[in-house]
């Protein structure tokens, strides 16, 4: 499995796990222009929610949720407000931005998922 191809598994993982948590999908792999992307964008009762999705099939680099790094989440922030200009327009949100971690076996079979609430704040 190519590394596409992991984060792609966990993205797959991760959507179906906030769909089980009561959660309707907005948005997936949703592009802020040059920015980058948001992985997921749910709604979770009345708080819309900007999902990272970390996957690792080791931790020869680390575990996956460490990934976020300072930049990244300067980065998530930027994009979630992009979102909510470009989507929302001037209404009034709750929104935060959470971190799904993600570890696959070499298989790909899921050993660990960890979801990390307002893991990025302002």
């Amino acid at each position: 499995m190519t590394n596409r191809g992991v984060g792609a598994r966990g993205e797959e993982i991760a959507a179906r796990y906030l769909q089980q948590q009561g959660c309707t999908i907005l948005a997936r792999n949703w592009r802020g222009h040059r920015l980058g992307e948001v992985d997921i964008v749910v709604q979770d009762g009345d708080c819309l929610v900007f999902v990272e999705v970390k996957t690792r099939r080791s931790r020869s680099y680390g575990l996956p949720e460490e990934a976020v790094t300072v930049a990244k989440q300067a980065r998530l922030l930027t994009l979630a407000q992009l979102y909510l200009a470009e989507e929302w327009g001037t209404q009034d949100v709750f929104w935060r931005i959470d971190v799904i971690a993600i570890e696959l076996s070499r298989g790909g079979k899921l050993r660990r998922l960890e979801h990390f609430r307002n893991a990025v704040e302002l």
